[in-house]
C-alpha cells in the first residue's frame, strides 16, 4: 500500500505540478554551503529530533518525506509575514515571495536569503529533482521547479511540516 501511495504521489508531482514531460534540473550541482546565520550548526540526535518534532514534522525534515497534497495548513495562508524551518526557526521564506501555485503544497518563487537554503540533486522515484534543504539545520524542505512566476521563474514547492509561520501583523 505505501508503494502505491509513493507511486501516486510521484506522479501527482511529476505530472501534475511540475507541467513538465521530462526531468530538468536546476542550479548548479549540489555543493556544501553550510553558512550558517548565526555562525553555529543545529546538530542533534535522531532521538532529540524525534522527541521535539513529532511524527509527522520528523517524517518530512528528518526521513525526506512528503505530506499529501492539499494538506498542510500553510497551503492557503497568505497573511503577512515569515516562514521558517520547523526544525530549527530560521527564516527561509516571506509572504511576499508566497503565491498560489495550485499543486497542493506553499508555493514561493525566492527564499528569504539565498543562504538560508541548501540545495541537492534528488533522483528518488525514478525523477531527477532539486531537493531543498534548510541550511541551517540540514531539514528536508520540498523540491525546486522551473515553472514558477516572474521575477524568478521557480517553484520552491515546500511541505507545510517543515515550516511555521510568524505573523507580521501587530
Amino acid at each position: 500500500m505505501r508503494i502505491v501511495w509513493i507511486l501516486a504521489l510521484a506522479v501527482i508531482v511529476s505530472a501534475g505540478c511540475a507541467r513538465q514531460m521530462e526531468p530538468v534540473q536546476i542550479g548548479a550541482p549540489a555543493v556544501e554551503k553550510r553558512k550558517v546565520m548565526d555562525g553555529t550548526k543545529v546538530v542533534k540526535s535522531e532521538a532529540e529530533w524525534r522527541k521535539e518534532l513529532g511524527p509527522e514534522k520528523y517524517h518530512v525534515l528528518r526521513e525526506k518525506g512528503t505530506e499529501r497534497p492539499f494538506t498542510g495548513e500553510l497551503d492557503h495562508a497568505f497573511d503577512p509575514g515569515s516562514y521558517r524551518c520547523a526544525g530549527c526557526g530560521e527564516e527561509l521564506f516571506t509572504s511576499e515571495a508566497k503565491y498560489d501555485s495550485g499543486c497542493g503544497w506553499p508555493a514561493f518563487f525566492d527564499p528569504a536569503d539565498a543562504e538560508a537554503i541548501d540545495e541537492e540533486t534528488d533522483t528518488t522515484y525514478g525523477m531527477v529533482r532539486t531537493e531543498v534543504l534548510c541550511s541551517n539545520c540540514g531539514g528536508h524542505l520540498g523540491h525546486l521547479f522551473p515553472d514558477g512566476p516572474r521575477p524568478t521563474g521557480t517553484r520552491y514547492c515546500i511541505n507545510s511540516a517543515a515550516l511555521t509561520f510568524s505573523s507580521s501583523e501587530a
